[in-house]
């Protein structure tokens, strides 16, 4: 918004002395009424003095905006006026404040809906920087104060800072399902790249522990563009819907960070001269391919639900062990008890709320929150008809292309504005979902879905070595990339449908990658780099907690080798616990699943094969990654392959 639209020089006052509020405004609605803005002087001035008596209008920092609505205001304006002595007495929202710089504003009382609003809103944004404030009060005439005002702030940065301003700013975000490694991995290597090519870059991290880091409103208005490097959806899309965009996977950073940042720069000098146009052009590059937005829903809708998984399997798992430790057996049987509720809450957290939460954010992801009421009717007609995590996953996808199609053909615009957002959208939506759900795929699914209990539930002997060896050279495959999601997807689903094996071996198998490559660079080091030892030492840890991105360094630089490696460790692993029958109902990896263990021989030995499964798998894996990085070093020679390794 210009605000020289709404002023004029006339309306400006300079350096001026008010020994009181009153003053102040008596002052400038005698400007007002000078250049015509008023039809009655008297009328408005005691509409603005009835808004002081509401609430302050004094801020912080010097600033007020006293403000009225009257019919004696003919059209809407400001005056404005810097101060020579500060006016002590202004009530504040800050106590302390002294004002030094007033905008008085006059809107017509038809307006006062609209161009109140945004007269104050962009007020409020602009002089929310102190800098932008503090340069006004300085101003040594109106002109001077009456140019600022139509221009953007940063005409306003000294001389010193202005080449740090005119970098140009890219933004990033970054998200991945589970929120913490990859997440943070990205954002990191973002920054790196911004700072070798000289650009300014700020990173908002959509992770684990919500929004971090969250773009403001100065940082959404300067930059030149934005990078989603997401493979979950990215939360309140629409604040950057004005800016060129560049979409990759969440690894996509850690590979080629300078070439996001590139195409980014690349897009920005494309539109510079046709800015008008950017809410169109980002609309249409925001389009996913059809492949990618079906990744992205399924890992969406799996990021929701984990926090319920893990809810309801410990609290379960808790009642179960309070049962067990104190003698409760029969408190835990008897029902209506206070023990028999808490795990019944449990049990209702997987059964009932699971699949339509499921359902719901898998719809969301494709067609944002219009998409959420037809998803939960989806994943409840999926409880309703025993289709399970299938049903909810078929429900997802029908809620949102179907609201997706709804938003295209039914555009909420007009007097039906609110009919179409709040009724027919939820409504009938939810509606024609449930019809097709119950009516169309029920039974169709239904019966997958019990086939594929039935056929997991049977797994013995070599099928059971086979799907977990699968699922284990799945794990280590990418370590997080899209065969990674594929067999954590399959391992979840089974979870859902209440055989807890392929989870278990998910989460040991997780161990093996980042404990074979601490070994690996321990035991050959004169083999590896001083930077791949650096790295080796501390990726241990995190396969203690069940992170395989530590091995992901060792997997880009050197793929042909490293991946094999540990494919054939982690599929040991994998054969390892199908076939001991180990189960885990609960999301989680790394040693703190030890104690949440079901099935195979129960107790310590449990644990003891579940544990020592990682380990074989991880020591033959080590051995793989010194034999072939011994093999490299024969072909190449010692020095040239480490350079080659570093490159």
């Amino acid at each position: 918004m210009n605000l020289q639209n709404v002023t004029s020089l006339d309306l400006i006052k300079i350096n001026q002395h008010y020994a009181t509020k009153y003053e102040a405004i008596e002052s400038l609605t005698e400007a007002l009424e000078v250049a015509g803005k008023l039809s009655d002087k008297e009328q408005y001035f005691n509409a603005v003095l009835d808004r002081e008596k509401l609430s302050p209008t004094g801020f912080e920092g010097g600033l007020a905006i006293p403000h009225g609505k009257s019919k004696g205001v003919k059209e809407a304006a400001f005056a404005v006026a810097t101060v020579s002595k500060p006016i002590e007495d202004w009530e504040s929202v800050d106590p302390t404040n002294q004002v030094d710089l007033v905008f008085l504003l006059a809107i017509p009382e038809a307006e006062a809906g609209s161009t109140h609003v945004s007269l104050l809103a962009e007020l409020v944004t602009r002089l929310s920087d102190p800098t932008y404030k503090d340069q006004l009060v300085k101003m040594k005439s109106p002109h001077d104060l009456y140019e600022a005002l139509g221009d953007a702030e940063d005409k306003l940065v000294d001389k010193e800072e202005a080449g740090e301003e005119t970098r140009p700013l890219v933004l990033g975000v970054t998200a991945c399902p589970a929120g913490i490694a990859h997440t943070y991995m990205a954002a990191e290597a973002l920054m790196k790249a911004a700072k070798e090519m000289n650009v300014r870059m700020k990173v908002e991290k959509q992770g684990a522990n919500g929004i971090e880091g969250r773009h403001s409103k100065k940082d959404l208005s300067e930059a030149v563009g934005v990078i989603f490097a997401n493979d979950v959806a990215v939360k309140d899309q629409e604040r950057f819907k004005h800016l060129p965009t560049v979409k990759a996977n969440v690894a996509s950073p850690m590979k080629d960070g300078k070439g996001l940042i590139e195409k980014v720069l690349q897009k920005k000098q494309s539109t510079a001269s046709n800015t008008e146009h950017l809410d169109d052009m980002s609309e249409d590059e925001d389009h996913k391919p059809f492949k990618t937005e079906i990744k992205d829903s399924i890992l969406t809708g799996i990021s929701y639900i984990i926090p319920i998984i893990v809810a309801g399997g410990m609290i379960s798992a808790f009642a179960t062990l309070i049962a067990q430790g104190f003698g409760l057996e029969d408190v835990l049987a008897t029902e209506g008890s206070w023990l028999f509720q808490i795990k019944t809450l449990g049990g209702l957290l997987l059964s009932t709320l699971m699949v339509p939460i499921l359902a719901a954010y898998m719809a969301y992801s494709i067609a944002d929150k219009p998409g959420l009421g037809p998803g939960f009717a989806a994943g409840v007609a999926a409880n309703m008809i025993g289709s399970g995590f299938l049903g909810g996953m078929l429900g997802g996808f029908l809620a949102g292309y179907l609201l997706k199609f709804m938003k295209q053909k039914i555009k909420p615009s007009g007097t039906f504005a609110g009919f179409v957002s709040f009724w027919v959208y939820p409504v009938l939506g939810s509606l024609i979902t449930i019809l097709i759900m119950l009516f169309v795929v029920g039974e169709p699914v239904t019966w997958l879905n019990e086939t594929l209990i039935n056929w997991l539930d049977g797994m013995t002997g070599t099928n059971a070595i086979i799907l977990g060896a699968l699922i284990g050279g799945f794990v280590s495959f990418d370590l997080g990339g899209p065969v990674n999601k594929a067999a954590y997807t399959f391992c979840i689903g089974a979870m859902a449908s209440g055989n807890f094996i392929p989870y278990a071996t998910f989460a040991s198998v997780k161990m093996v990658s980042a404990f074979s490559v601490t070994a690996a660079t321990i035991i050959a080091n004169k083999s590896f780099s001083q930077s791949e030892k650096a790295v080796g030492k501390q990726t241990w840890i995190l396969g203690l907690a069940g992170i395989t991105e530590g091995a992901i360094p060792f997997m880009i630089n050197d793929p042909l080798r490293v991946i094999p490696s540990l494919v054939a460790g982690s599929a040991v692993t994998g054969a390892i616990i199908s076939v001991a029958n180990i189960g885990l109902n609960v999301p989680g990896a790394g040693i703190f699943s030890l104690a949440l263990l079901q099935g195979g021989t129960g107790g310590v030995m449990n644990a003891v094969l579940w544990f020592g499964a990682a380990v074989i798998g991880a020591a033959i894996s080590t051995i793989l990654l010194i034999l072939t990085r011994k093999q490299k070093i024969k072909k190449y020679g010692y020095e040239k392959a480490l350079k080659q390794q570093a490159a």
